[in-house]
C-alpha cells in the first residue's frame, strides 16, 4: 500500500496527486489548521473513493468523524490514543508516526509510519535511519510498518526489501 501524506508547502495541489494514486492507496490529509480544511478533506474523500483508495485525517478525529473518513493518522505524541480511537471507530484504519524504536513498540495503532527512513530533502527531516536500523524497527513494531522520508522510485525497492508493508511519501514517489 502506498500512503500519500499531504503537505501545504510541498504539495499545494494534493487533489492532483490523489487522482494519480493506484487503487489500494491511502491519502493522509494533514491540514495544519487551514481554514478550508473540511472542504478540502471532502474533495479528497471523493477522489479517494473514486480511485478505490482510503482517506485518513491527520490528528483531527472530529474532522474524520464529520466527513466520514476511513480513519486517522496520529502523530507520535498522540499514539497512546490509538486503542481508544480504534474502540470508538472499529471500521477505521488508525496509523501513527514512530520516530524511535520505543515509539514503534509502544504504538497501539494498526500500522506505524517510520521516519526518517532515508535521507530526505524535507526541511523537517532529521537524521535518516538507513536500511539496517529501519529493518530493526520494522521487526520491533510488531505490526504493519511504512517508511516515510527519502522515498523515491529509486529507493522504493530498497525499502520494501527491508520488510515494510508499504511506502509513504509526501512528494518523492511517482506512480
Amino acid at each position: 500500500m502506498l500512503l500519500f501524506f499531504t503537505d501545504p508547502v510541498r504539495t499545494p495541489d494534493p487533489e492532483a496527486i490523489a487522482r494519480q494514486l493506484p487503487p489500494g492507496s491511502a491519502i493522509i490529509f494533514r491540514h495544519f489548521g487551514a481554514p478550508d480544511a473540511e472542504a478540502r478533506a471532502r474533495r479528497l474523500l471523493a477522489i479517494a473513493r473514486a480511485g478505490k483508495n482510503k482517506l485518513l485525517i491527520g490528528q483531527d478525529i472530529h474532522l474524520a468523524e464529520r466527513i466520514g473518513a476511513d480513519g486517522v493518522h496520529l502523530p507520535e505524541r498522540l499514539a497512546h490514543r490509538a486503542a481508544a480511537v480504534r474502540r470508538a471507530h472499529p471500521r477505521w484504519l488508525v496509523t501513527s508516526a514512530a520516530h524511535s524504536l520505543r515509539a514503534a513498540r509502544a504504538s497501539q495503532a494498526e500500522a506505524v509510519v517510520l521516519s526518517v527512513a532515508l535521507p530526505s530533502k524535507s526541511a523537517s527531516a532529521g537524521a535518516a535511519l538507513g536500511p539496517i536500523r529501519l529493518a530493526t524497527r520494522v521487526r520491533a513494531a510488531g505490526r504493519p510498518a511504512y517508511a516515510l522520508g527519502g522515498v523515491t522510485n529509486k529507493t522504493a525497492r530498497r525499502l520494501l526489501d527491508a520488510g515494510l508493508v508499504g511506502l509513504a511519501a509526501v512528494d518523492g514517489l511517482r506512480t
